[in-house]
């Protein structure tokens, strides 16, 4: 390969792993197994405003504040549902304990069309892996569930390393954990400014993987972009 490329990190979330279903659907179906109704359209809206501000308040877990990641992730379920107009205490402890560890499993992540192939291929050729991502502790579980922890040599996650994508020191740190100089990695991920932008100011290679409909950064090369993840080998041997 001309790009002489000996180490690839990988994103996980909506690169390898998606959630089954919308997020709502998740939180709606647990609120009904406790007898409370709530649609799953008010819960994603709710959802997506009680993580923005955990997210502003306590960034990467609260991990800097001594919050765990299990007692930020409650909270935000907790306000969700309290956004969404429930405010049992009772049940919105035992909701968010059980979401907490629902989240933990294959039962409600699936892994991306051509990822395991991909990610097969990958090791067949000689690359060895790790994986960077803006996740919690409880990553390393879900990999091993659906069947990919075995593909790589680390799980670095924002809460482990201290820092989040875009920060360049979750690269700096999975660099010297594959003990590779930054030109010989490569990144892959979804999301131009956290992954492939990101991973370039270190000095790595980046590939931007861009589902059907998403904007097109203007500074991304074609030759830089996956329209799914099959299409990374043929980019990689180039």
């Amino acid at each position: 390969a001309m790009l002489r490329l000996r180490f690839l990190t990988w994103d996980v979330k909506d690169t390898l792993l998606r959630l089954r279903q919308p997020l709502g659907e998740s939180y709606a179906a647990e609120a009904r197994a406790h007898g409370v109704q709530v649609q799953p359209e008010a819960l994603n809206r709710a959802f997506r405003e009680a993580y923005a501000v955990q997210t502003q308040h306590f960034p990467n877990y609260g991990r800097g504040q001594g919050l765990s990641s299990r007692q930020w992730w409650c909270d935000v379920v907790k306000q969700t549902f309290r956004l969404s107009g429930v405010h049992e205490d009772g049940v919105l402890t035992q909701v968010a304990e059980n979401l907490y560890h629902d989240f933990c499993s294959a039962r409600n992540w699936e892994v991306l069309p051509g990822a395991g192939e991909t990610l097969s291929q990958c090791c067949q050729r000689g690359f060895r892996m790790g994986v960077v991502s803006n996740f919690d502790n409880r990553l390393e579980n879900i990999l091993s569930q659906c069947n990919l922890r075995h593909h790589f040599e680390f799980v670095l996650t924002s809460e482990d390393a201290g820092f989040a994508k875009p920060d360049r020191r979750i690269f700096e740190k999975a660099l010297h954990l594959g003990g590779v100089p930054a030109e010989q990695a490569a990144h892959i991920g979804d999301d131009y400014t956290r992954d492939y932008r990101a991973a370039r100011a270190v000095g790595m290679h980046g590939f931007l993987l861009r589902g059907a409909g998403q904007s097109k950064e203007a500074e991304v090369p074609p030759k830089h972009v996956l329209p799914t993840l099959t299409h990374l080998l043929a980019l990689i041997e180039k």
